[in-house]
């Protein structure tokens, strides 16, 4: 060292820019050496110079990195890692006042003793060093650099009252997650920053943070040790820690440098305590606020001048007494306790012969025992690594490949990746040691990426564990005075501020199912605050919206497309249903006021156009009497009426308003009155959710669908679903309401009491085949008679009128298709010559013949009329039998009792008046013939 080289101790608090300053003295020089306390503060200063000078020269080396360029000018170090004897122009040691750590003290005193630069060191630290400084070091100079902001205490605060921009600070693993987990439930999520973290990690935290997106840091103490992160307030969770052999109060000094993390530049700072620590006394807030602290009066110290000849004169170098007052020997450090463990396997020992062996076997026991997991297995793996090295001069590559491979996984929780990655530091560690692997660039390689990929697993899992992105983006821009920018998609779903919150329905807003009861209340007020501009735009959108974007459900509801707005609730008539909407009441009276004039006056249009024939009906005037009743009637039943239940009014109905009613499309059927343009396919589905209203039903019945003739009957519906439908019942089918009708009117053709087959016009107008006819026949109240006989091949004549014939064939044709088919007889195919009778056996013959003989068999029904009117005996109930052709009094014209075999009638005595003459039936289609012939009795 030269005789004008200076050496400055630059001292004061944090946040004093002692460590720019070095950068800055040292790029004055040719070449220099920077020693940092922390891998992470050595990887940021090295990205600093590098982004100043470039990667080429600038060298980084720590225990587990080692990037060293051909034409290296500036090495940027770990305080362990520095290299010695490398005649730099300048040397600096950071954080100086860990020369009183008592784990790595040692290590800062031995360089604050025997490191210097050719032409100028720096020692950088805490004014409490000036003492320790100046009796070790002759000729120091200082400097003293004052804070640039003002730290201020604050008191103690909940989390939940934490302001933004704040670093929560705990001792152990377990608080500092549990802390995590706290402000994620609370305030969207943190970074962590823990000192065991790999810098690709540690990194990744700190950009989520520095850029915001999470405002909140919980960390260990390492952030005390320089790391630069723009934090506004710091709070201790805890007072004490583990110093590696037992919990401790910390000190003041220890205090201030970590809470001195706040206000960085020219901004102030706070800190403050958290949970359940109890507030700071005020004699020490006040000495960390004006930076006064008890200065250090001993250092930790170990003799760096050790004896190899053997493992005993190591040991007994390495605990040597130091010869100064204000050093102390360190206690007992992991590699001592390494070397000494392996000292007592004779293995070892028969192996440490001379000077060289005993350095190898030193510098093995002083791999940092990353791990953690105990003493012993540490030691283990020590003496396994011994071995190799010792016996074949490197680590072997296949047993160096299977310790990585085991460790090369990404899958566990955060424990288990944390966990790998403290192992694949310690061959990382062995990787950068020269001559321990044949092939030191390979493992150099492989190392890093296997770090590299656990490095990102962690980051991945410690963000998906402690940050919630969306609640933290959202509380965010809620405390911010702009408006949130929220989107809605074709779909529905909202984004607020990119965020995906939940989706739109109409105008009912539902949020995300996936999120917890804590940040559900922050992530609905976001997304209702940014959703109103968007409720009245699309209240505009619906109230111009045309009747074809809007329709009802038949349980009531009201879309517009695909979005639920409202329901159809009970009005005070049934053909006055009222609405219901769905809008939230965050959108405003306005918003709701539209939206329920828009969707009230679709309805009463659907109304008025579907129900066109019954409103014109209510309306004529020319109605009057016994006529307005029936329309009345009929307008609460909504168009269909069992005839049964208006029995008494049709018959007190003359022919005058019949004639009224006919006009207005009323059908007055055998078994129901309707009006048939009410029974196409949307009255009717309106109808039955217009009666499930006025009947207050909690299910609504579904509309049959259309175009059938029958359908399953609706059994087990309330009462008169089955008329609302447009159908009746018939057993286990049911039959709609005018092809009924149509059925009743052939039905009166035929002779009911003597018996009758079904025509293939009644199958054709059913649908049905002859079995299901009977079936709906047996429904109506006939009795089916099933029976067989020879089908009857139909013959049209070669002459004569060949018309007659074909319909004749038409209609067998038709029952033959309505009936099972019987099995037909297989003919020989046109190409192959039938076989000859005569060449088969003589029974064989036979049996040809008679199966040829066999007439061909068909079913048919014979249908008579099954029900007895209990009153009334003189007409047929309502609903009941048609009218027989001919028939007097429901009696169908047939031969009964009371007529003759050949047609003639008979006589019939009895000594009652005669039978009053009944009135023709207005209903009748030949009732005004029926009058004439009347007339001209």
């Amino acid at each position: 060292m030269s005789g004008d080289a200076r050496v400055v101790a630059v001292l004061g608090p944090t946040n004093t820019g002692k460590t720019t300053y070095a950068i800055e003295r040292m790029l004055g020089h040719r070449t220099g050496v920077i020693g940092l306390p922390l891998r992470l503060l050595a990887r940021e200063v090295y990205d600093r110079i590098v982004a100043l000078r470039g990667p080429s020269v600038v060298a980084l080396v720590t225990g587990e990195e080692r990037i060293v360029p051909p034409r290296t000018q500036y090495w940027v170090c770990t305080v362990e890692a520095m290299p010695e004897g490398m005649g730099v122009d300048f040397l600096a040691i950071d954080e100086i006042q860990l020369c009183s750590d008592p784990e790595r003290g040692h290590v800062f005193t031995d360089r604050l003793l025997r490191a210097r630069g050719l032409h100028e060191t720096l020692f950088l630290g805490a004014d409490t060093m000036r003492g320790p400084i100046g009796a070790l070091v002759p000729g120091v100079q200082y400097i003293r650099r004052e804070r640039m902001s003002q730290l201020v205490y604050s008191g103690q605060k909940k989390v939940s009252r934490m302001r933004p921009r704040s670093a929560i600070v705990g001792f152990s693993v377990d608080n500092v997650y549990a802390i995590a987990e706290l402000i994620k439930r609370q305030r969207g999520g943190a970074a962590v920053v823990m000192g065991a973290l790999s810098p690709r990690t540690r990194n990744a935290q700190v950009d989520m943070y520095q850029n915001g997106e999470v405002d909140f840091l919980v960390a260990t103490d390492a952030i005390g040790m320089g790391l630069n992160l723009d934090i506004d307030h710091v709070a201790f969770s805890s007072l004490t820690k583990f110093d590696g052999r037992r919990m401790r109060p910390l000190a003041p000094n220890e205090l201030a440098q970590i809470a001195g993390r706040a206000g960085r530049g020219q901004k102030d700072g706070t800190f403050g305590v958290t949970g359940d620590v109890r507030p700071l006394d005020e004699g020490t807030a006040q000495a960390i606020m004006d930076h006064r602290f008890v200065p250090v009066s001993k250092l930790q110290w170990r003799n760096h001048a050790l004896q190899f000849g053997t493992i005993d004169a190591l040991v007994r170098s390495l605990e040597a007494p130091p010869d100064h007052e204000v050093l102390v020997r360190a206690r007992e450090a992991d590699d001592v306790m390494a070397l000494k463990s392996l000292g007592e396997s004779a293995e070892v020992v028969a192996r440490c012969t001379n000077g060289p062996s005993v350095k190898l076997l030193w510098d093995v026991c002083r791999v940092p025992d990353f791990r953690g997991i105990s003493h012993q297995e540490h030691s283990s793996l020590l003496d396994v690594i011994f071995r190799y090295l010792h016996e074949r001069g490197s680590i072997p590559n296949d047993w160096m490949a299977r310790q990585i491979k085991r460790i090369d996984r990404t899958d566990g929780d955060i424990d288990a990746i944390s966990k790998r990655l403290a192992f694949i530091r310690t061959w990382t560690y062995v990787a950068q040691r020269k001559g321990w692997v044949d092939d030191i660039d390979h493992w150099r390689s492989e190392t890093r990426h296997v770090e590299d990929r656990l490095s990102d697993a962690l980051h991945e899992k410690l963000t998906q564990r402690f940050v919630d992105r969306r609640t933290s983006v959202l509380l965010r821009r809620l405390g911010q005075k702009e408006a949130m920018v929220a989107e809605v998609n074709d779909n529905g779903e909202v984004t607020v501020e990119g965020e995906f919150v939940g989706k739109l329905d109409g105008f009912r807003f539902s949020q995300d199912k996936g999120t917890g009861a804590a940040e559900a209340k922050t992530i609905k007020s976001a997304a209702l605050q940014a959703l109103a501009p968007h409720f009245h735009l699309r209240a505009d959108r619906f109230y111009n919206a045309p009747d074809t974007e809007i329709d009802f459900t038949e349980q009531g509801g009201l879309m517009w497309g695909s979005s639920a707005v409202g329901k159809l609730v009970a009005g005070s008539e049934a053909l006055k249903p009222q609405v219901e909407v769905f809008v939230d009441d965050v959108a405003g009276p306005e918003v709701a006021q539209k939206v329920q004039r828009r969707a009230q006056h679709f309805i009463d249009r659907k109304v008025a156009a579907l129900f066109e024939p019954l409103l014109n009906m209510e309306r004529d005037e020319a109605l009057t009497g016994l006529a307005k009743g029936f329309a009345f009637r009929l307008i609460e039943a909504l168009g269909v009426l069992p005839r049964a239940a208006v029995a008494d009014e049709v018959k007190a109905l003359d022919q005058d308003a019949r004639g009224a009613l006919r006009k207005h499309g009323i059908r007055f059927g055998q078994f129901t009155i309707f009006m048939p343009l009410l029974l196409k396919p949307a009255p009717t589905r309106l109808r039955l959710v217009l009666w499930s209203l006025s009947k207050g039903l909690g299910e609504f019945p579904e509309s049959p669908p259309p175009g059938l003739v029958t359908i399953p009957a609706m059994t087990g519906a309330a009462d008169g679903v089955d008329t609302m439908a447009g159908y009746r019942n018939a057993g286990e089918r049911a039959i709609r309401i005018d092809m009924l009708e149509r059925l009743a009117d052939m039905l009166r053709a035929e002779d009911s009491r003597g018996g009758f087959e079904a025509k293939a016009d009644m199958l054709s107008i059913t649908g049905m085949t002859l079995e299901q006819f009977a079936a709906l026949m047996t429904g109506l109240g006939y009795k089916a008679e099933k029976g067989e006989r020879a089908k009857v091949k139909p013959l049209a004549a070669e002459t004569g009128d060949t018309a007659e014939a074909e319909v004749k064939e038409d209609a067998a044709s038709a029952e033959t298709e309505a009936a099972p088919e019987a099995p037909a007889t297989e003919k020989p195919e046109a190409s192959e010559p039938a076989p000859d009778a005569s060449d088969a056996p003589e029974g064989e013959q036979n049996a040809d013949t008679s199966a040829e003989d066999a007439p061909e068999v068909e079913v048919f029904y014979t249908f008579t009329w099954g029900r007895v009117p209990a009153v009334n005996r003189g007409r047929p109930a309502q609903g009941g039998k048609p009218r027989g052709k001919g028939g007097q009094g429901g009696k169908p014209k047939g031969k009964g009792k009371g007529q003759r075999k050949d047609g003639d009638k008979g006589q019939n005595f009895s000594a009652r008046p005669p039978r009053k003459e009944k009135a023709i039936d207005p209903d009748n289609p030949f009732a005004a013939a029926l009058m004439g012939l009347k007339d001209n009795k």
